[in-house]
């Protein structure tokens, strides 16, 4: 057999294993969006639930601010990207869990501060002191103004940014969160993560705006990069202020997740900068390390906290494996993949995907089991919560689909040529 040959028949079985995947997602985000839609929608008084047991049913009624900004977001995205998609159930869903938000998510107008949690009815019920809630207010407002057309969702994105920025940068005051003698002065990677998130959700398709974020950017990503410590070997949760590694448990706890969110927040972030050796060191810390640490050798799946020196960690929950890791995860191995055509971080992809469809996947019901005990084994049967909503999952679901669309869409023309001339990888259009 010819060496051509043998390339052309490699590439044909890729091809097919990446549609075989394609297709799968794509099904799976069907039947995900219909739970939601079936189960979550409060049309008497507005917004969302996101208390849902195993087959949709409502547990309880109280609605979580940043859970309510996701939903709106995922199903403005949904209907922005996806042709499918565009319909008007999806729209009129979001456009009310938006005015719910308008109405209500503000504790005391014109204060910009959220609450965390609300009534049925919109009433607060607690207040976060972080900057959560307000973000995802903020993503919401924005995909709303892009589906819409309507100025006033722009508006009220571009002043909560602005009071988030704030929050971070100038005066933490407004939060509510007091300066204590005792405490550290640390940074959670959460913080600048975020930010950098938000940049690029409010610059998407405008450079005048993106322009003007630039510095911001620019700030997030080296605040995210000082939590990479210990020579290169640890990817930390929290690090002091100026960037230095903290004592005692606060200092050494990790999460895997996170790594892996940010990695793929950062590789994005080096791809429109055009920056190689940024997105070089991105794959290399933020993806493969935390994914060789974090991974379970015994059984499977990621762990949720660990600690730096291999101590135990404080949190009980430490040794389970969440849902949203495990969507981060995919998302990130399979941007690596398509920006790199590394087939090392293609191989984590498919072992990352094989175990949350395996493990996560509820094929009785629906949507996604979140939480797992570290054999694999469902702990928690509950479809939504205070944490859990309609995001990661559809989120991961649909940026795959999209991804692998793109990269089979890149493949077919080069299997064309493979037995003449076989190809490196799946280069981006234009790339030399």
């Amino acid at each position: 057999m010819s060496r051509g040959l043998r390339v052309w028949q490699d590439m044909e079985k890729e091809q097919e294993k990446l549609r075989a995947w394609k297709e799968r997602v794509a099904r799976e985000l069907d039947r995900v969006v219909a739970f939601w839609l079936d189960h979550s929608h409060d049309q008497e008084q507005g917004g969302f639930f996101t208390c849902l047991g195993r087959d949709g049913r409502v547990y309880d009624d109280l609605k979580y601010v940043w859970l309510q900004g996701r939903q709106v977001w995922m199903y403005c995205r949904l209907y922005r990207q996806f042709e499918r998609f565009r319909r008007p159930e999806l729209l009129n869903a979001a456009k009310a869990g938006g005015e719910f938000l308008l109405r209500y998510a503000q504790v005391a107008p014109p204060a910009k501060k959220c609450a965390f949690v609300l009534t049925r009815d919109g009433r607060p019920v607690k207040v976060q002191r972080t900057i959560f809630s307000e973000c995802f207010y903020t993503m919401a407002m924005n995909e709303l103004w892009r589906v819409t057309g309507d100025a006033r969702y722009q508006n009220e994105a571009m002043e909560m940014m602005d009071q988030i920025v704030s929050w971070v940068r100038e005066d933490p005051s407004g939060l509510g969160r007091p300066q204590l003698p005792g405490a550290p002065a640390s940074e959670s990677m959460a913080v600048p993560m975020m930010l950098l998130n938000l940049v690029e959700q409010l610059g998407e398709a405008d450079e005048e705006l993106a322009g003007i974020s630039a510095e911001l950017g620019d700030w997030c990503t080296q605040r995210i990069l000082q939590h990479v410590q210990r020579g290169g070997q640890a990817v930390l949760e929290n690090v002091s202020e100026d960037g230095e590694e903290l004592s005692g448990c606060l200092g050494r706890h990790q999460n895997p997740g996170h790594a892996l969110e940010a990695g793929w927040f950062l590789l994005r972030y080096a791809i429109r900068r055009g920056d190689a050796k940024l997105q070089a060191h991105v794959i290399d810390k933020f993806l493969l390390l935390p994914f060789h640490s974090g991974w379970d050798p015994e059984h499977g799946g990621l762990f949720y906290f660990q600690d730096a020196d291999g101590l135990c960690p404080t949190q009980l929950e430490w040794a389970m494996k969440l849902w949203w890791p495990h969507s981060e995860a995919m998302i990130a191995f399979l941007m690596g993949y398509s920006e790199t055509g590394d087939p090392a971080l293609l191989r984590i992809f498919y072992q990352v995907a094989e175990y949350t469809f395996h493990r996560f996947r509820d094929p009785e019901y629906g949507e996604w089991f979140g939480y797992l005990n570290r054999d694999g084994k469902v702990a928690l049967t509950i479809k939504g919560g205070p944490f859990k909503g309609c995001f990661h999952v559809p989120r991961c679901l649909a940026m795959c689909e999209e991804m692998l669309n793109d990269l089979l869409s890149r493949l077919a023309p080069a299997s064309a040529l493979s037995a003449r001339s076989p190809p490196a990888g799946p280069a981006r259009p234009g790339a030399e």
